[in-house]
């Protein structure tokens, strides 16, 4: 019997191309064609949708959906005894979906690794372990980068051919060549960028608007796409001190925002938590590195006044044991 087109879904990120390339090179040798998506929490939900209706194999990594009604999906469509689809490792998503048959999700590595460690289970042809084993630099890459460890310099200049290539072309060098190690024009290219990027980073720091000591906000067409995780952990490690959290929001090509949330203790994530909606208001994330994604008739300023309420809610709650998101709400403090 004829097994159905394989849909990888994926992040736009390094981790979620990293992951993307894992499973186009281990899947390719049995399951080609593939076909490959990587998209953000915004368009997530249609894409798995679209791939239940037209009865095509799901393989969803360093992202899930945002709407309860394609959970409800998901779990009416998926076979008792079924083999996992989702490898993730937000904790936004461990929180709902730990308990899923069709979930793997651990919070201590990127999205990558997490599948990595999985397919290294599994009974795997010979082709396919050359490949698991021919992306597990790349692998290691994204994680350092995606979670912050700072324990392999080139991390960085993977990113930076992130924006410099976009993430599809990232993508396809990786599908070309799976190698870790950049080329000597790679490697020119992404340092001459990382070399703007700090000019950009000095240009970004005059612009914050720093609401006391629990927020630090930049607008939008200063930093590219990729700055992001860069500066805010520019704000958050050199800064003697600094904010709760940091957030950067810029608008994308469609007029939505997605605003981009850093931090410490686990503030951005509960942030996450507090203001996504699930309809008009989307996002996800870890503790500390986390995403909103808002309507594209929100206004800068209306962004800033709402992280700057949930921030206050998300204080007052910690400081109230035993009171409630809606006690709050309802002006019972």
């Amino acid at each position: 019997m004829e097994r159905p087109l394989l849909h990888v879904i994926s992040h736009t990120d390094l981790d979620g191309i990293a992951a993307a390339a894992l499973a186009w090179h281990v899947h390719r040798a049995d399951r080609a064609p593939i076909r490959v998506s990587l998209t953000g929490y915004g368009e997530v939900d249609n894409l798995i949708l679209e791939t239940l209706g037209t009865g095509q194999e799901p393989l969803v990594l360093d992202l899930f959906c945002q709407r309860q009604e394609t959970v409800d999906e998901v779990d009416r469509r998926f076979p008792e005894g079924g083999t996992p689809f989702l490898f993730d490792h937000h904790q936004t998503t461990f929180d709902r979906y730990g308990n899923r048959p069709w979930a793997v999700i651990q919070t201590d590595a990127c999205g990558a690794l997490v599948y990595h460690r999985w397919l290294k289970g599994r009974d795997l042809s010979p082709a396919a372990r050359r490949a698991h084993e021919d992306l597990t630099e790349l692998v290691l890459v994204a994680n350092d980068r995606d979670l912050w460890l700072g324990q392999r310099e080139d991390s960085r200049l993977w990113q930076a051919l992130v924006t410099l290539l976009n993430p599809t072309g990232v993508l396809l060098r990786l599908c070309l060549d799976p190698r870790a190690e950049l080329t000597s024009e790679e490697r020119r290219r992404a340092e001459d960028f990382v070399e703007r990027q700090e000019a950009r980073f000095v240009r970004a720091r005059s612009a914050v608007q720093r609401t006391g000591n629990d927020l630090s906000f930049l607008g939008s067409d200063i930093l590219e796409f990729g700055d992001v995780s860069d500066f805010c952990g520019l704000l958050l490690d050199r800064d003697p001190n600094p904010p709760r959290v940091v957030a950067v929001a810029a608008r994308r090509p469609a007029g939505d925002w997605a605003v981009s949330l850093r931090s410490r203790e686990g503030l951005s994530g509960k942030l996450v938590g507090l203001l996504r909606d699930g309809r008009k208001v989307r996002g996800g994330g870890h503790g500390d590195a986390a995403a909103l994604y808002f309507p594209s008739h929100f206004k800068e300023e209306q962004i800033l006044s709402t992280l700057l309420a949930g921030i206050r809610t998300e204080t007052e709650r910690s400081q109230a044991p035993g009171v409630t998101l809606g006690d709050l709400l309802k002006g019972k403090l």
